[in-house]
C-alpha cells in the first residue's frame, strides 16, 4: 500500500531556497527586516513577558 506523504517536496524546498537567495541579493530581504521579524516572533511566542514589561527588542 502506498502512503501519501503531505509536505514539501525536494523540488519545492529548492524553489523556496532559490527564491530566498534572489530576494536577499536584490535587497528585498535585509538584516533590518530579519531583525524586525525576529522581534515580532519573540513577542508572539513570549507575549506573557511583554505583558510583564520585558523589552524583547534585539540589540538595544
Amino acid at each position: 500500500m502506498a502512503y501519501y506523504r503531505r509536505g514539501i517536496s525536494l523540488i519545492g524546498l529548492i524553489y523556496i531556497l532559490v527564491g530566498l537567495y534572489v530576494a536577499w541579493v536584490y535587497d528585498y530581504i535585509t538584516p533590518k527586516l530579519l531583525k524586525g521579524i525576529a522581534e515580532a516572533l519573540l513577542a508572539v511566542f513570549l507575549w506573557f513577558l511583554v505583558l510583564l514589561g520585558v523589552d524583547l527588542r534585539l540589540g538595544g
